[in-house]
């Protein structure tokens, strides 16, 4: 790898991500406008970790930290030294809402590895390394590369399975709504509620409502509300979420293309006008008040994913 260039602090920026997006399950991503920062110092020896925001009081401030198993994760596959270090987290994700917190924490923490290891980040190695953490690439596509990603896997079950993405440009003006409730889903709770299998008229309307989403994130969004119907996963999460559930058929009822973001149980509204801010603020205004119990997010899309600032030592 060369060199390794030891440095005296490291900043990550790293955006909140909205994936499946409707029909794009375990696919599609986008990145938003909502921010993690990271700081880590080196230092002799142990870990220390401060986190506010987001989280605080309730995440575990050692070696067990998310952050940090990413930090360690990144320099070993590196195969720079790992340093003890302290890390200072200001979460503005919410987390266990379905905008991709465990996937930031992980992005940010592989590329503040980059930093200490005096590496430029690799953003598509890094989504390899992440998929291995994750569990799946379309979170940390999006929190990687930013703007509108497509994710999938490469390999077998029984042989490495590699995490690939690619980045398209959304079509200028396109900015998210994220309703976002006080209540948390657990991913692993929302993926239970999926059935093992599903009919083939249904994997085929999704197909073709996927293909038909990335022409309207690209270019044709008066095409959002249709391409954003789903028949995968949605509706047979409606136990865990029946408030969420109902929030998506009534805004999509009323012409907003609403969907589920992540495993939820935030609710995301797609939308876009022509591009300039007062036709982004005509799309918000558009958009209802929150539900009692709920927060409104009004979000642009973050154009480039995860950014590292680093101080050379000496």
């Amino acid at each position: 790898m060369g060199e390794h260039k030891p440095c005296d602090q490291v900043r990550v920026r790293v955006p909140a991500t909205s994936a499946n997006l409707g029909p794009g399950f375990d696919a599609f991503g986008l990145a938003l406008t909502l921010y993690d920062d990271l700081v880590v110092t080196p230092c002799g020896s142990g870990v220390t970790v401060e986190v506010t925001g987001c989280g605080e009081g309730e995440v575990p401030l050692d070696e067990t930290h998310l952050v940090v198993r990413s930090i360690r994760a990144g320099l070993e596959a590196l195969g720079a030294p790992v340093p003890g270090f302290t890390l200072r987290c200001e979460n503005r994700i919410p987390h266990g809402r379905g905008l991709g917190s465990s996937s930031a924490a992980i992005v940010g923490g592989l590329a503040a590895a980059y930093a200490l290891a005096g590496e430029p980040v690799d953003r598509e190695r890094l989504v390899v390394l992440a998929n291995e953490l994750e569990g799946h690439p379309d979170n940390v596509a999006a929190a990687a590369f930013g703007g509108f990603t497509i994710a999938w896997t490469e390999g077998t079950a029984s042989f490495e399975e590699r995490g690939r993405a690619v980045r398209l440009e959304p079509a200028a003006g396109t900015a998210v709504v994220a309703y976002v409730p006080d209540n948390r889903v657990l991913t692993k709770e929302a993926r239970g509620l999926l059935p093992s299998v599903v009919s083939h008229s249904d994997a085929a309307a999704n197909a073709g409502k996927a293909a038909l989403l990335v022409a309207a994130m690209t270019g044709r969004p008066e095409l959002l509300l249709t391409a954003t119907e789903d028949r995968l996963h949605q509706e047979y999460r409606e136990p865990a979420m029946p408030e969420s559930l109902a929030l998506v058929h009534k805004l999509r009822g009323s012409g907003l293309a609403a969907l589920v973001s992540g495993a939820g149980p935030t609710v995301a509204v797609l939308g876009s006008q022509d591009g300039k801010s007062a036709g982004q603020d005509l799309f918000f205004r558009g958009t209802p008040d929150a539900p009692d119990g709920w927060t409104k997010y009004e979000l642009e899309i973050d154009p480039v994913g995860v950014q590292v600032w680093s101080m050379e030592a000496g």
